[in-house]
């Protein structure tokens, strides 16, 4: 990969859906692009045309971020160039049957994806980032991380650890300039639903986000120094009231003591 004179932003997943909508956002912005995912010609493509679109540099990275050689080729991306300002964590996988009748592989599989390439990915591009005080990690949850449904024990448990992890990356950074978001979209309507088991024609059209609209109410959260954004929480009131309740939760098990309810009769 080449240096550029201009900040870059690494965006896995950018093949589809809310990848491909980072990728064109971000250009807008002036970023110019690495974009990764499986399918070389699908990023080739729109590559092509962010660049028409945009005028930015737009490389492209086939990568199955499932392996360890794929996982290697975008680390030294990350890790090796110094162009590199933000990476967009976005590349998942939704595997949703109950855990009795799924294959392991598709939990392994998801597993692989949601939290193993997210964090490696993370590893690699944190100390440059730290190095130069400058750096923007958006990491792409999800609802079901705060919800689970039976059949989505295996994805609420990788998008649960995704939300954990960047909590605690935020406050490890809070005295730096490397900044992390957290991102936690409803139903979207993208490719991920094709092999998911539950086809998106099943869900309610009035429940389901574009990619669009994600995208632009994520970013419009950032600009707004949100570190954690619900692109469908209408009521900043609600939000507020789970955070005051999750934390009030948290305090009361500092006690050293088991609760009276529990006590032996």
């Amino acid at each position: 990969m080449s240096t550029s004179s201009r900040k870059i932003a690494v965006v896995t997943g950018a093949s589809s859906g809310i990848g491909a909508v980072y990728a064109d956002r971000l250009a807008k912005r002036g970023y110019d692009l690495v974009l990764v995912a499986r399918r070389a010609e699908r990023l080739q493509a729109l590559a092509a045309a962010i660049t028409s679109a945009h005028g930015v540099r737009v490389e492209t990275l086939a990568a199955d971020l499932e392996t360890d050689a794929g996982l290697a080729s975008v680390e030294q991306v990350l890790a090796n160039n110094p162009a590199v300002s933000l990476l967009v964590n976005n590349a998942g996988l939704a595997r949703l049957s109950p855990v009795g009748g799924a294959a392991v592989a598709d939990s392994l599989s998801q597993i692989a994806l949601n939290i193993t390439a997210l964090t490696r990915l993370t590893h690699a591009a944190l100390p440059g980032m730290k190095a130069r005080n400058d750096g923007l990690i958006i990491n792409i949850a999800s609802v079901l991380g705060l919800h689970t449904l039976p059949f989505s024990a295996v994805y609420s448990g990788t998008k649960a650890f995704v939300l954990a992890f960047s909590r605690g990356l935020q406050q490890e950074l809070a005295d730096t300039g490397v900044k992390v978001q957290v991102v936690l979209p409803a139903a979207t309507a993208t490719e991920v639903w094709d092999q998911s088991g539950v086809p998106l024609s099943a869900l309610d059209p009035a429940t389901v986000m574009t990619t669009d609209a994600m995208v632009d109410a994520a970013l419009a959260g950032l600009d707004q120094g949100e570190q954690l954004t619900w692109p469908s929480v209408a009521d900043a009131e609600t939000i507020a009231r789970y955070e005051a309740a999750r934390l009030a939760l948290f305090s009361a098990t500092q006690t050293g003591q088991a609760a009276a309810r529990l006590s032996p009769l």
